[in-house]
């Protein structure tokens, strides 16, 4: 989906379409009165000057998406509000609405499979769709099939997609992003070379940040460099598993298939405060925030018909270090009460006297709720009890 975020937020607020806005950053007492105006007057009639600007941004905030026309100026996902904030601070800054963006989620996610049943969901905002067996699939290369999903999915929802069609996986991902917003990109066997080997090595999938650093002390930036060189050389650089998938990559290789059904590993909730907030001095405010995320995570794993026999917390300190600690129960849980108190005792294993900039609740080793052993009505950790600090 193209800029997906802001797109859902431009349907509510079309008098924004053409202009720089970035969804991010956590909701503020101006926002509720773009929600429901004081006045009774439709949103869509709000004034573009009564929407809060970037400019002047301070806070730990980091923009989710951001309209094509904010991308100009260097914005983009996972971008800092404040840096954001230099270098377009005449952007609009909107919060994200999961209920909404969820809606519409669901909505596109419904279309694409009455139509290519074979799809695996990717998040939010992107899935992996197997034209193979669909009728007409294979017709100009997929772009038949390509241009219907796109008009269907737009006369539901509104909403722009860019699809890339290609044998695999990785050269699919690399084409979704050859023509957006709203385009269509073919990938052939034959296109390796003159397509896809001209570009960063970074836009692989799979290479972060700091495998392309790597890279680069190599001499390597393209990835018709990286597949130029031999798979001895990747692997005595990179280790044998990772340099031997990064030949393969390179060459456009991927024969992992499209999967309907995935067991996730986790499901965690993070927040990243405004401001570095004390164990002791803030006790209160954390602890408000310590019981959200919990719920959070009870949320997630009752709407997905998962429990969890290990709740770990996440903690990032003012000097950007970070902790983790974790605790496995015999008895699988869902419960916010019951992952609150495990995950405090959590807390009691790791030092709290620096500032904290972030806090975070995980559930992992996770079972299916109809599978799980009958739970009596309170796990017992395997450690000794613990209270909670906050």
């Amino acid at each position: 989906m193209d800029a997906f975020f802001a797109s859902v937020e431009l349907l509510r607020y079309p008098q924004l379409k053409g202009l720089p806005v970035v969804i991010g950053g956590g909701r503020r007492a101006v926002d509720g009165a773009l929600v429901t105006p004081p006045d009774g007057r439709a949103l869509e009639d709000i004034p573009i000057d009564a929407f809060p600007r970037l400019r002047g941004y301070t806070g730990r905030g980091v923009a989710t998406t951001a309209t094509y026309e904010a991308r100009q100026f260097g914005v983009g996902s996972a971008l800092g509000l404040m840096k954001a904030a230099k270098l377009c601070p005449q952007a609009i800054l909107l919060p994200v609405d999961f209920e909404r963006v969820r809606h519409f989620s669901r909505t596109f996610k419904g279309i694409v499979t009455d139509i290519a049943p074979l799809m695996e969901d990717r998040g939010v905002d992107e899935v992996y769709i197997d034209f193979t067996e669909v009728p007409g699939g294979q017709r100009e290369g997929g772009k038949v099939l390509a241009r219907l999903i796109q008009r269907q999915i737009f006369e539901a929802t509104r909403l722009t997609c860019s699809i890339g069609v290609a044998p695999n996986k990785l050269l699919a991902k690399m084409a979704s992003e050859f023509d957006k917003p709203n385009g269509i990109s073919i990938v052939y066997e034959a296109d390796l070379q003159p397509r896809i080997w001209p570009l960063p090595a970074r836009k692989i999938n799979g290479i972060g940040p700091k495998a392309d650093a790597k890279l680069e002390t190599l001499g390597i930036r393209t990835i018709g460099e990286l597949a130029a060189q031999t798979p001895e050389w990747l692997i005595a650089h990179f280790g044998k598993s990772t340099g031997a998938w990064m030949h393969r990559v390179a060459w456009g290789q991927d024969d992992r298939p499209v999967t309907t059904e995935s067991e996730p590993v986790s499901m965690s909730r993070e927040t990243t405060f405004e401001r570095d907030l004390h164990a002791v001095r803030d006790r209160e405010e954390l602890g408000r925030i310590f019981t959200a995320l919990c719920e959070k995570v009870a949320e997630d794993l009752q709407r997905k018909g998962y429990r969890s026999k290990t709740i770990g917390i996440k903690l990032r300190y003012d000097d950007f270090r970070i902790a983790t600690r974790d605790l496995t129960v015999e008895v699988a849980v869902d419960d916010a009460v019951q992952i609150r108190r495990l995950a405090g005792q959590c807390l009691k294993r790791v030092p709290l006297e620096r500032r904290l900039r972030l806090l975070g609740v995980r559930a992992g080793t996770l079972v299916r709720g109809d599978e799980a052993d009958a739970a009596p009505s309170e796990a017992e950790p395997q450690r000794g009890h613990t209270p909670a600090l906050f």
